[in-house]
């Protein structure tokens, strides 16, 4: 005869079984393998660990970055090697903002796409998912397309310890980083860490040398600087003028020349960034299209 003490026993696992059941029609599905081929710019979303395709990136044509021929020509060339199959290094772009270091980015992949069409792809992480940067890897790393890693505005606060990723992956991690991948990143700052929280390294440290070095020495990983600094009047005349000559702003030049001047004498400053902006708002006022 069963006893209560029994039924208990056999029941248990029965129930156990029941939830997990339970749980698994709850947990989300996994994802699917991303088409890498389906798309020349993509998004990681590390929350999800998925690529998502972007149908149309938002940039400006090469030939309108104007001030910075010397960078342009250089990430080019080390891009479009890279694409062919030849060694090629990570770049950081720091310095002024609103210079064009992100637009160089996008502008060189779109000419490089161009020219080897289906070989290059884009793929943005944001600052906040460097930590899954080797997961992001581990999918990037099977395909045969080569791929430019984009990182706009990356720096790193004091005790920010997510710089230890992506010092590994660039250079000194066991696996490294994989032969179809190449890092681009921009930043306001040349080694990525303010100025102040260099100096409280040096200020507090038990070895002052030794606690810079470690930080600093992220931006060693990149092969190439490429700096980029405030224009002058000329350079930000060149801008406007490009702009307006691109999308048939039709203007005396010397007008042009003394709006723009009023225009970024109310922003306080002369970049490609307050250049476009002016072109916008001055494409507003002819009602023009930026097409």
């Amino acid at each position: 005869m069963q006893t209560a003490s029994d039924k208990d026993d056999t029941s248990l696992p029965v129930l156990l079984a029941r939830i997990a059941d339970a749980l698994d029609r709850l947990a989300p599905p996994p994802a699917p393998s991303p088409d890498l081929s389906g798309a020349d710019a993509f998004t990681w979303h590390a929350e999800g660990r998925r690529l998502v395709p972007v149908p149309q990136v938002n940039r400006v044509e090469l030939p309108l970055l104007q001030g910075v021929m010397r960078q342009r020509d250089t990430l080019l060339e080390n891009t479009r090697r890279f694409a062919g199959g030849l060694p090629a290094n990570n770049a950081l772009l720091w310095g002024a903002r609103g210079m064009g270091k992100s637009s160089l980015v996008k502008a060189v992949h779109a000419t490089v796409s161009e020219e080897m069409p289906g070989v290059l792809a884009l793929v943005e992480i944001h600052r906040e998912d460097i930590p899954s940067l080797p997961e992001l890897l581990n999918l990037l790393r099977a395909s045969k397309r080569r791929f430019v890693l984009f990182c706009d505005d990356l720096s790193f606060d004091h005790d920010d310890a997510a710089y230890k990723s992506l010092k590994a992956v660039l250079d000194g991690g066991i696996e490294g980083r994989p032969a179809n991948v190449v890092f681009y990143a921009t930043s306001n700052r040349r080694h990525l860490m303010s100025r102040d929280m260099i100096e409280n390294e040096r200020s507090t440290a038990i070895n002052p040398h030794e606690s810079v070095e470690e930080k600093v020495s992220l931006s060693d990983r990149f092969g190439l600087w490429l700096g980029f600094h405030n224009c002058d009047q000329q350079t930000f005349f060149a801008m406007v003028e490009g702009y307006a000559d691109r999308f048939g702003l039709d203007m005396a030049r010397d007008q042009l020349r003394a709006e723009a001047i009023e225009w970024s004498m109310t922003r306080g400053s002369r970049s490609g960034r307050v250049a476009w902006q002016f072109i916008q708002d001055l494409a507003g006022r002819l009602e023009k299209h930026l097409d």
